[in-house]
């Protein structure tokens, strides 16, 4: 019947497409994971929303300004206009699948871009072409470099008066020290850029729509011509023969070729070789290509998405450590975490290796534990699709698994990561015939993600008792979902303490707590999360004698605190001990004395915060028979309290790196502003008709400074944060704060 040749024809058609979604699966060197990264307001989301448009996954042109973007779904991004959670979409360009993750440009997200970076294998770094790199866009390269990601540079917003593409390029080389790679020249400038020029294959691309109602789908691409305007074919002619000098000076395979088939016309080195030299240089990282356009006005964004196709690698090009010894198992990295009302926690995962499928068991080596995945999905913002399974190199949103958290290793059971650990132990053995510790050994971690310290505090109360445990749940879950957030508890007024990355990211959190959980909190006055310090070495003793219960417990020891370099080692406390000691107490007493140690450095002897700059040498440990471990531990922190408190101690204040965007007209009001603010001017540079104010000031003193800026330049000057460093306060500054703490001004 009708009816059943209809089944049949949709059977046929499921068949085949879970087959060629499988073998597109296996297809590793098709799939391209990248991230989008750039300072505040440079373009990101509008370009990924052109991204969306020209490959077919939206039918519309989403706008930042309208609130109807694919990426910036959560209420609080459509209200203020910008990225607080990085978004992830999967859409096919040509014959490529790309798994994209839009990043915010705001430095109180910031950990959401390095989690981004830290399991992606390209980026694009997109600039705001009249202003350059700026102070966010600095960070944000600085973690795709400690990453080793290779990147793409995009000069975005080419249309503004105040573009400038030899700016932009000066700024890459002298701030990011890098080497920017111009693939593209802009045709026109300014209001009358209407295309670009491929230098590789000469291609000309012009966008004529002038209406809004242009969506830049359509664009008149053709090879130049020597009747093309003069002034346009010497300047290609010129910029193509410095990108040709520039890639064969940093690939040698390209520069041999040059030299040989191609010595008497180097203009006749077919496209197809030279992109295989440039994307040789960009997987190198040896130099970063540059392309150019405007995503509001719909030009250039085609060629981006060739750009990333072509030059960023794809996920089998990069040697991820210790994922070669799962082979052919599964092993995945879980790097976000959020909540959805129905579906309840959901896992975005990187798959390095082996296949994932819905209703299987996976092993947490982190959580040393195993959970049941009950469905995989695909996926797109906050729109997800159900898929059958997933292979290495996607990325993928898992439901069902409770525990796990950000930074965790997944595999496919334990025996499998015992045997990753055998093979591992194996390859160490033959490579330089010496075994992994027992802690390598016993499990192979991927690297988790860097949590940056908060920097900013305040309490936060349920309007009645009887919503507390409801605000501890939606407080465990915002710190599930984003671990830069803390939450602690008071030990003095039994108060919670919500600690975050600035203003912003404490106001988003508590404007999600009124919506999301329907609690109307109260948040306490915001306040700085300082640092202590100490002048002076001092050695103390401390007796420890107690009775419990029938056990005496008796424990003596004697140490020595002293100012200790912090660049020296990285870290912010030293321990050591003194070769007598270390040779006559046990691994389990050592331990219980650092224990100790590590408690004594949470709380300063000033102001109750916690103490950095700081070595402790351990000069003995005497522990009488039958005393507790967790009596040695009370001892030492004991004398730590006692030592830190005859050390003339010091409060240090986070120093911010400060960025203001000002009007010259506006200059001297912001600079006399940041006088009575203990700043510190560094430089003052000219960008265009503007002043760029470098500057680093006290983070105590930036309080509502937007608002401040804003009256102080009718609207017109932006400004960005940055932490610095942890600087001593001075003397008068130090004893007002005292004075504050105590109540007594």
């Amino acid at each position: 019947c009708f009816n059943c040749h209809c089944c049949s024809i949709m059977l046929v058609c499921f068949l085949v497409c879970a087959t060629l979604n499988c073998v597109w699966n296996m297809l590793t060197f098709r799939i391209r994971n990248i991230g989008i990264m750039a300072h505040i307001d440079a373009g990101k989301t509008t370009t990924t929303e052109r991204m969306l448009y020209y490959s077919g996954y939206t039918r519309a042109l989403g706008d930042v300004d309208d609130g109807d973007t694919v990426t910036d779904y959560m209420a609080q991004e459509r209200e203020r206009g910008i990225t607080i959670q990085s978004a992830a979409v999967t859409f096919d360009w040509k014959e490529y699948r790309i798994n994209l993750i839009d990043t915010p440009g705001h430095v109180d997200f910031t950990l959401e871009v390095e989690r981004a970076l830290r399991v992606l294998d390209g980026a694009v770094a997109v600039f705001d072409a009249s202003a350059g790199v700026e102070a966010q866009t600095l960070t944000v390269w600085r973690q795709a470099d400690k990453h080793k990601i290779p990147c793409v540079c995009f000069l975005n917003k080419m249309d503004k008066p105040g573009a400038s593409l030899s700016y932009s390029l000066e700024s890459i080389k002298t701030k990011l020290k890098a080497n920017p790679v111009l693939l593209q020249i802009p045709i026109g400038s300014g209001k009358g850029f209407i295309g670009l020029v491929d230098l590789i294959t000469k291609q000309r691309m012009v966008w004529q729509g002038k209406s809004w109602a242009d969506d830049g789908r359509l664009f008149e691409s053709r090879v130049l011509e020597p009747t093309d305007d003069p002034e346009l074919l010497e300047e290609v002619d010129q910029a193509r023969g410095g990108l040709i000098e520039q890639v064969a000076d940093l690939d040698d395979e390209f520069a041999e070729l040059l030299l040989g088939k191609y010595s008497d016309n180097f203009d006749a080195v077919p496209a197809g070789k030279f992109q295989e030299a440039v994307r040789r240089v960009t997987l190198a990282r040896k130099g970063v290509p540059v392309l150019c356009g405007s995503s509001l006005k719909n030009k250039g964004v085609q060629p981006l998405l060739d750009a990333i196709t072509a030059y960023l690698p794809a996920p089998n090009e990069r040697n991820h450590d210790l994922v070669r010894w799962y082979k052919d198992d599964l092993c995945a990295l879980a790097f976000k975490v959020v909540h959805d009302k129905q579906r309840g926690p959901l896992v975005f995962l990187r798959i390095y290796s082996g296949t994932m499928k819905p209703q299987s068991a996976i092993y947490n080596i982190n959580r040393n534990g195993t959970e049941r995945m009950s469905r995989l999905l695909l996926p797109f913002a906050d729109q997800h699709v159900e898929i059958p399974s997933l292979s290495a190199g996607n990325i993928a949103l898992t439901v069902g698994l409770k525990q796990t958290v950000t930074g965790d290793t997944i595999v496919s059971s334990k025996a499998s990561a015992a045997a990753a650990a055998r093979r591992a132990q194996k390859g160490a053995e033959e490579k330089r015939g010496s075994a992994l510790s027992n802690r390598e050994s016993s499990s192979l971690v991927l690297a988790g993600v860097e949590v940056p310290d908060p920097v900013f505090f305040c309490s936060i109360e349920p309007p009645t008792m009887s919503k507390q445990a409801d605000l501890e749940h939606a407080l465990n879950c915002l710190q599930r979902e984003d671990p830069s957030l803390k939450v602690r508890t008071d030990p003095d007024s039994g108060q919670t303490i919500l600690c975050g990355m600035g203003e912003l990211h404490i106001e988003i959190l508590h404007d999600r707590i009124k919506r999301e959980y329907n609690i109307e909190t109260h948040l306490g006055p915001l306040q700085v999360a300082y640092r202590e310090t100490i002048l002076q070495s001092v050695t103390t003793t401390e007796t420890l004698d107690r009775t419990l219960g029938e056990k005496r417990h008796i424990v003596n020891a004697e140490l020595t605190v002293s100012p200790w370099s912090e660049s020296a080692t990285g870290t912010s406390y030293y321990i050591a001990y003194e070769e007598e000691v270390e040779a006559q107490i046990s691994a389990e007493v050592r331990e219980a004395v650092d224990s100790g140690v590590q408690s004594g450095y949470l709380q300063g002897p000033l102001l109750g915060y916690p103490v950095q700059g700081v070595s402790t040498v351990i000069r003995s440990v005497h522990v009488e028979p039958g005393t507790s471990l967790a009596m040695v531990s009370a001892c030492i922190s004991r004398c730590m309290l006692k030592a830190l408190q005859q050390a003339s101690g010091q409060v240090l204040e986070p120093v911010m790196a400060l960025e203001v965007t000002v009007g010259e007209e506006y200059l001297s009001s912001v600079l006399g502003d940041l006088a009575q603010r203990r700043g510190c001017v560094r430089d003052i540079q000219s960008r265009h008709d503007n002043k760029v104010l470098l500057a680093t000031v006290p983070l105590a003193e930036m309080m509502g400074y937007s608002t401040v800026l804003r009256t102080l330049s009718s609207g017109t000057a932006t400004f960005s944060l940055e932490l610095a460093s942890y600087e001593p306060m001075n003397p008068q500054a130090q004893t007002s704060l005292l004075n504050k703490m105590a109540g007594l001004s």
